[in-house]
């Protein structure tokens, strides 16, 4: 099992090197979706500044004085302008708003709607890309991505609908009801923090089981061709039942790789000082990081997409011809 893992994990990094160009064109079209909030942003800072004198010292470099008095009058997107979003503090930020079960602010669901909906049209042509290790075209790839795209919301949906019962319900029953009843007339401050340790571990640890089960049901769904989103999770779930420890062997490496990259991160993440070039070269640094991330993020699938073909003989998937579009997958492995 454990070289099984260690098969799919380098599988996996060959396949995102392979498919090098689709990582940039997911990279660059999340970056587009971002831009339009990015000008708005800028332009409520410039209506803001306007002609004051604070504008010359807020173009020199940080105004703290300043940045607090924008963020208190700020009214829709502008309220997510705070320090937090600098550097290693916005993945500080975005790590607790999910263990305390802290929701985006209203302004930024727009975006998030917009970026899942973007993710869940790509990752149909993503996984079908990795799948048959060799060039769709774009043809091939948004051809697909158009076909899987409403069972993928379908299966999007379920995994919402329970990540919602886990935020929504179980965390607070957890961190708050659970929590204060095991800490009540504590007088020692440590206990109570390794219990609220041992809660955030439980919450993670289904929030990670959801996401591994919405992998390997995309993966099902797309590999063999399915229809049913619910048949796909059912599945996905007998694929893990079946090969525990190869699973997560595998998670844990790709999980590795994360957290050595959130460490480097907090290494060399850039500040608020500098400006001109030094603004600059921290926003290229910031790039690199995301697309770092990206490249992870995809090659969690791969990775995984390898484990399932060699676990459950779909080889053969990648084996044939390039066939004429539009041909499924489950009819590319019959013509095999």
């Amino acid at each position: 099992m454990v070289m099984s893992s260690w098969s799919s994990w380098t599988s996996g990094w060959r396949r995102v090197g392979q498919a090098a160009g689709m990582a940039l064109g997911v990279y660059a079209l999340t970056f587009l979706l971002a831009v339009p909030f990015a000008y708005a942003m800028r332009d409520a800072i410039e209506t803001h500044l306007g002609r004051s004198t604070v504008a010359a010292s807020v173009a020199d470099g940080v105004n703290y004085d300043w940045w607090t008095e924008f963020t208190a009058q700020a009214t829709g997107l502008g309220t997510t302008f705070t320090p937090a979003i600098i550097g290693f503090a916005s993945t500080l930020d975005t790590i607790s708003r999910v263990l305390d079960a802290r929701y985006p602010p209203a302004t930024l669901l727009w975006l998030l709607a917009a970026y899942l909906a973007l993710w869940t049209f790509l990752s149909g042509g993503i996984i079908d890309r990795y799948a048959r290790q060799r060039p769709t075209r774009a043809y091939g790839f948004f051809g697909v991505s158009g076909m899987l795209f409403f069972r993928l919301v379908r299966l999007a949906a379920i995994a919402g609908a329970v990540y919602w019962l886990l935020f929504h319900y179980l965390h607070p029953w957890l961190l708050l009801d659970v929590y204060r009843d095991r800490t009540r007339g504590l007088g020692v401050e440590r206990i109570a923090f390794a219990w609220r340790l041992l809660f955030y571990g439980l919450f993670g640890a289904l929030l990670l089981l959801t996401n591994v089960v919405s992998d390997y049901a995309r993966i099902r769904l797309v590999v063999e061709d399915r229809r049913s989103a619910i048949g796909a999770v059912l599945a996905a779930l007998r694929f893990i039942a079946r090969q525990p420890a190869a699973v997560c062997g595998l998670y844990g490496l790709n999980s590795l790789v994360f957290v050595l990259l959130l460490a480097l991160w907090s290494l060399i993440a850039p500040g608020v000082r500098g400006t001109g070039a030094a603004l600059w070269l921290a926003f290229g640094v910031g790039q690199l990081y995301l697309l770092a991330r990206l490249a992870i993020k995809l090659h969690f699938l791969a990775s995984q997409t390898a484990l399932f073909q060699a676990h459950l003989a779909h080889a053969s998937y990648t084996a044939v011809p390039v066939p004429t579009w539009p041909e499924s997958p489950a009819a590319e492995s019959l013509s095999a």
